[in-house]
């Protein structure tokens, strides 16, 4: 009888067990820095979901965009993403991704701003998560070796690549290395004040010679040596790993990186300053890439995916993550006036807070929304790879880009 009762009380905790809901939601490369938090996050949403099993993945962002066609190819979708709004435009063209219907309530949650970010053609396709605008990391020890004073670190883009030359001439470290990978050159751009399409949206407009002049700057950066030869490879990966080694001077970077370097060598944290990343007047405005969630196509509940993406965005979730990460900002209205947001300190993350808040009110999420997005932006990569190679003139890969793009749109 006992043997009996034993039995059946394990039969009814796996009855129990396979009759919950499984749910799975993706991360871009927060493990293992933010495992607590996220699994805090879990933790809540079972408990205010009894039925729910909820199971956390995180994902490196280079892996993330074909895992998510694979699943949902496969018919095993999470039942929410983390994207960032480049990955989204492309994802939302293939068909990857649901539509949302939120409340006009729940869209007042957000700043209009990012909830425009995640919409197209009307419909809103996510909801907007976290943002950082960029800040410079600066080594106090090798501008000193340099000759340059740590209390008056590079304001323009101009003095900012005189500064990296002075560097390398002077202690053969680099001293910065771009965000001109993959298509991010369409972003320098834009924070030149130049534009990438015409005002229709119609047509690529970015082959002026005022276009080709930027592009040349950085070729020329690039062939003399003055920044590193993977910059085109692996970008801020790279940079991350050398700041952190010590080789790098000058780290530009959403604060929330500057963990990592904290994580990785507490030696080279100690010596690190931060500046805010220089604003180009014309332009007036920092991209400052969104990240935010999605629910992908094919999911069997759509109102509780829905449900899970809006809880890991809430006010309150918004708050916490911020307060882990130090250096995050929320997008949401209310968790942005909290007063945390204000406070300093004479930590490298602390400033990073401090300086990235001050220039939100120039960030702004620089992403274009094109037919395509993924052919043209392989176009687009190829070709400034084929400058900075020297396999073609600037003025050469911009025309032959505007061409393909046109061809296109």
């Amino acid at each position: 009888m006992k043997k009996f009762l034993v039995t059946a009380a394990l039969l009814a905790t796996a009855t129990a067990s396979a009759q919950k809901t499984q749910l799975e939601f993706w991360t871009i490369s927060l493990a293992p820095l933010f495992n607590d938090e996220m699994n805090r996050l879990v933790t809540q949403f079972e408990k205010e979901n009894p039925t729910v099993d909820l199971k956390w993945v995180d994902v490196p962002a280079t892996a993330i965009e074909q895992k998510l066609l694979a699943a949902v190819a496969a018919g095993r979708p999470p039942a929410a993403v983390n994207l960032s709004s480049d990955m989204s435009v492309k994802l939302v063209q293939q068909g990857a991704l649901e539509p949302l219907t939120l409340t006009d309530a729940q869209k007042k949650l957000y700043f209009p701003s990012p909830l425009s970010t995640f919409t197209f053609d009307g419909k809103v396709m996510g909801v907007p998560w976290y943002w950082s605008p960029k800040v410079v990391a600066y080594n106090t020890e090798i501008f000193r070796k340099a000759g340059l004073d740590p209390a008056n670190p590079p304001r323009t883009i101009q003095t900012l690549i005189a500064a990296a030359k002075q560097i390398k001439d002077r202690t053969g470290l680099y001293g910065f290395m771009p965000n001109i990978n993959g298509i991010n050159m369409l972003y320098l751009f834009q924070e030149a004040g130049l534009p990438v399409l015409d005002k229709s949206g119609s047509r690529a407009v970015f082959n002026s010679p005022e276009h080709v002049q930027l592009l040349t700057t950085y070729v020329d950066l690039y062939k003399k040596g003055y920044i590193p030869e993977d910059t085109m490879r692996r970008g801020f990966t790279a940079a991350t790993e050398l700041y952190s080694a010590g080789k790098l001077a000058m780290l530009i970077t959403g604060p929330q990186f500057i963990l990592r370097v904290e994580n990785d060598n507490k030696d080279i944290y100690g010596v690190t300053k931060v500046a805010p990343y220089p604003i180009n007047i014309a332009g007036n405005v920092i991209h400052t890439g969104l990240m935010g969630f999605m629910v992908p196509k094919g999911v069997k509940d759509r109102a509780l995916a829905q449900k899970l993406a809006l809880f890991l965005t809430n006010d309150a979730n918004q708050l916490q993550f911020s307060r882990v990460t130090k250096t995050t900002f929320p997008s949401t209205v209310k968790a942005s006036t909290d007063k945390f947001f204000k406070q300093g300190g004479a930590d490298a993350v602390s400033q990073g807070r401090l300086v990235a808040s001050t220039e939100l009110k120039k960030a702004k999420d620089l992403t274009l929304i094109y037919p395509d997005a993924s052919k043209l932006n392989k176009v687009f990569k190829d070709n400034i790879e084929s400058a900075m190679a020297g396999q073609k003139t600037p003025k050469q890969a911009l025309d032959d880009i505007v061409k393909a793009w046109n061809a296109s749109l």
